[in-house]
């Protein structure tokens, strides 16, 4: 029996296995790199261990820091979450050579499916249905082709080419990320199916020769080939369902699977399946699978490592219907590159439960109100996941708790997942992996340019109210009173399309006479200031009351409202000289580290060339030539740390055509 355990993985995942672990009165212990020192999940383990480093390589990738930490803290069991060292089967091996209890499937499954191309030839064997497969580029002759990593998962190292001409560079490009995510850089290539849907079966083994299917799950929704919707049970007629679930314990059977799996399919247009890869871990978005079955499948995880039989023979009716969403750390204005930096705050409204099954909303997060996100790790900040009796409901709740979500300090991709759970087409379940491509409508901010007028003055209204709150003297006066008031106060925003002034005047009962911003090319609409407090401003915009939730850290100023959210910077009155920059300076969009440098000083370029790569948060980041000139700096050699802002090159621009 396991009575303490270590989860060799940090964040969310961590955080869900301690929530079954401390219902079941197990022990639990962390282990944390030194930049997760203060994470949550640290916080709530039983005991924690320190990993010294911060990157991956040097902390949770490390097995030998694994077992050690284990040795001192005592634990009999190890499990290793997702992701990480999670599909490793030396860590496996290492784990039940140390004496201790492996929460996962044997290293021999793994290994086994660990191979992609291996694990092809091996499941097509026992009747698995697969694409045709091809090692090298030449032996291409159709397009289009999807490239792939024979290592991992997460979409990392995934291409698609639609021509010859594209090939190669995409090959090395998937080899390059493939070695950078799992020190692998063996890629194979594969048909590419238009229109095809990513769907996948959650099977569970126990050692006593049982295998079940629980389910299928949709994750068709896809941005850079990863994952940000999932839902169960999967939208498919019952004969593919069937065809599905034989498919996926054929799998499992062929590798004496134990443990928690996921099978992942390829749906095609035309009912065919074909086999993805078997991902020999937890996965992600199981919540969805727990929500409509009732089951703790990470208890599952820990009855089976123990020798328990699986406490069910096949799949339980499901019941309602269950969708999930990542959050991520990453900027829409950067074109979603990951994002970093201190959550100020991060607030969702009506939580049912957290870390278990609960009818209604739950949420499973790495993350608190003032937890750094880092460079050294991947975007998700947490998963939210709504279960109601029917899709269409559980899509609304969603995206009404999203959008009244309070996210302040990191930049996310919250906009984008409340308007794909709000589209006609997700509501009538016409999805696959190319949703995102034909519905270029979805990655529209949910505050209308029209609305950020009014969130600026809500803005300004709270700041003026937080320093007449805070003034020792005249605090009692009606706010913005003046000797002379004719003229209006003026308060400045840098916001998302560059700055905004914002001038208001209130006569002497604290009433707004008026007001504009140079924000709007239109007229400013007719509005009466109900209430003004330091986080609460209401306004009356042409009779309809509109209320403004306003958070304020130091000069960064969050705005959220009906129409959605805004995050502003109010500029000093005086602002300080800023130091100048040479011309043609090209600063990294976020931290990371310089990869690769491909060109040299004096070297001329033209638009567009590829002049270095920045690695951040596991995915690559080109950096181009913005206009045709010569490379007159490169200050960062490769393998340098850049913060944000920092200057990667200067391109002198010349005018003569190269």
């Amino acid at each position: 029996m396991i009575s303490s355990l270590l989860v060799a993985n940090r964040g969310e995942i961590a955080r869900r296995v301690f929530a079954t672990c401390r219902a079941l009165g197990v022990e639990t212990v962390a282990v944390h790199s030194d930049a997760d020192a203060d994470a949550p999940f640290v916080a709530e383990a039983d005991r924690a261990v320190r990993l010294p480093g911060n990157t991956p390589a040097e902390t949770y990738l490390r097995i030998d820091l694994m077992l050690d930490a284990a040795r001192r803290a005592g634990v009999d069991a190890v499990h290793p979450g997702y992701g990480f060292l999670a599909e490793h089967a030396g860590f496996a091996a290492a784990v039940v050579d140390a004496g201790l209890t492996w929460v996962g499937p044997p290293a021999k499954a793994i290994a086994a499916m660990g191979d992609k191309l291996a694990a092809k030839a091996l499941l097509a064997d026992v009747g698995v249905p697969m694409l045709p497969t091809w090692t090298e580029a030449a032996q291409v002759t159709d397009f289009p082709v999807l490239v792939k990593a024979a290592s991992g998962g997460g979409g990392r190292g995934m291409r698609v080419v639609r021509d010859a001409a594209g090939l190669a560079g995409a090959v090395a490009a998937a080899r390059r990320e493939a070695v950078a995510a799992f020190g692998d850089g063996t890629v194979f290539l594969e048909p590419y199916v238009e229109r095809g849907r990513h769907v996948e079966v959650q099977i569970f083994g126990d050692t006593h020769g049982t295998i079940v299917a629980l389910g299928v799950r949709e994750c068709s929704i896809q941005r850079r080939h990863q994952k940000i919707v999932e839902e169960a049970p999967g939208v498919v007629p019952p004969q593919v369902r069937q065809r599905l679930h034989e498919a996926a314990v054929a799998a499992g059977r062929a590798v004496d699977y134990v443990g928690a799996g996921t099978v992942e399919f390829l749906l095609a247009p035309d009912g065919a399946i074909y086999f993805l890869e078997l991902n020999t871990r937890l996965q992600v978005e199981h919540p969805v699978t727990e929500a409509v079955t009732g089951l703790d499948l990470v208890r599952l995880q820990l009855l089976v490592a123990e020798g328990e039989p699986l406490p069910l023979a096949a799949a339980p009716p499901t019941d309602g219907h269950a969708i999930e969403v990542r959050l991520c750390a990453e900027d829409p204005a950067q074109g979603f590159r990951p994002a970093t930096g201190v959550l100020h705050r991060f607030t969702i409204p009506g939580v049912a439960g957290k870390f278990g099954p609960p009818r209604g909303l739950r949420l499973d997060s790495g993350v608190v109100d003032g937890s750094t996100v880092s460079v050294h790790y991947d975007s998700m900040l947490a998963k939210l996941i709504a279960w109601a009796p029917t899709r269409v409901e559980a899509a609304r709740a969603l995206a009404g708790a999203l959008a009244r979500a309070e996210l302040h300090g990191v930049a996310t991709n919250r906009d984008l997942l409340v308007r794909v759970l709000r589209s006609p087409e997700f509501g009538a379940a016409e999805i696959d992996t190319g949703f995102l491509d034909r519905h270029p409508e979805v990655f529209a901010p949910l505050l209308p340019g029209d609305q950020l007028p009014l969130a600026a003055l809500a803005a300004a209204l709270a700041s003026a109210a937080e320093r007449r709150a805070s003034a020792p003297v005249l605090s009692r006066l009606p706010s913005g009173w003046r000797n002379v008031p004719a003229f209006p106060q003026v308060t400045r925003f840098t916001g998302p399309d560059g700055e905004i002034e914002v001038r208001y005047r209130l006569d002497r009962t604290g009433a707004l006479a008026e007001w504009s911003t140079t924000s709007a090319g239109e007229l400013a609409p007719a509005v009466a200031l109900v209430q003004a407090a330091p986080e609460r401003v209401v306004l009356d915009v042409d009779g309809v009351q509109r209320g403004f939730r306003v958070h304020r850290v130091g000069s960064e100023v969050f705005v959220d409202g009906p129409d959605g959210a805004a995050s502003l910077i109010e500029l000093p009155r005086f602002p300080p000289p800023m130091p100048t920059l040479a011309a043609g300076s090209l600063l990294a969009p976020l931290p990371g580290a310089v990869t690769r440098v491909h060109v040299e000083v004096g070297q001329r370029v033209a638009a567009g060339d590829l002049l270095l790569t920045v690695e951040a948060m596991k995915l690559e980041h080109p950096v181009l030539a913005p206009a045709d000139g010569v490379v007159a700096e490169l200050p960062v050699p490769p393998g340098g740390q850049v913060d944000t802002g920092a200057v990667l090159a200067v391109v002198e621009p010349v005018t003569e055509a190269l």
